[in-house]
């Protein structure tokens, strides 16, 4: 599974002594266990993971340009090294040009049709705001 590749990559950190990966593989993993014991009773899959890697992801480019707004530049740096080192993790997303192909090709251009079918047939493999954005468009 996925989250065991994301523990051992932080006792990788840890033994390099690598404070800006082992904060960020810390966070996923302790999201992970929140999801886990959230109760709610469902399974938690390499699906779930990559959706905490992807709003972590997001949660550090708004802190890191949080930082370059308040000249903080050192501060931006780590959290650009952070976000570096979860997204290894990250499949290959697919680019604006794939999403605009594919949604050609669907015969409902609809926007429920077409999230409905980002989300079963690309979860995890696509930035879901981007395709509503690009289906709103056309």
């Amino acid at each position: 599974m996925l989250i065991d590749e994301i523990r051992k990559a932080n006792v990788a950190a840890m033994k390099a002594h690598d404070q800006n990966a082992r904060t960020a593989y810390s966070m996923v993993i302790s999201a992970y266990q929140a999801l886990l014991t959230s109760g709610s009773g469902k399974e938690v899959g390499d699906a779930d993971v990559i959706r905490l890697i992807m709003k972590f992801g997001k949660e550090l480019d708004e802190e890191r340009e949080g930082y370059i707004q308040a000249n903080r530049l050192e501060d931006a740096a780590k959290i650009a090294k952070q976000k570096e080192a979860i997204s290894v993790f990250l499949p290959k997303m697919l680019s604006e040009a794939e999403i605009r192909d594919i949604i050609a090709k669907l015969d409902d251009k609809s926007i429920p049709f077409v999230m409905k079918h980002f989300k079963a047939n690309y979860d995890g493999k696509v930035d879901m705001g981007l395709v509503n954005k690009i289906a709103r468009s056309l």
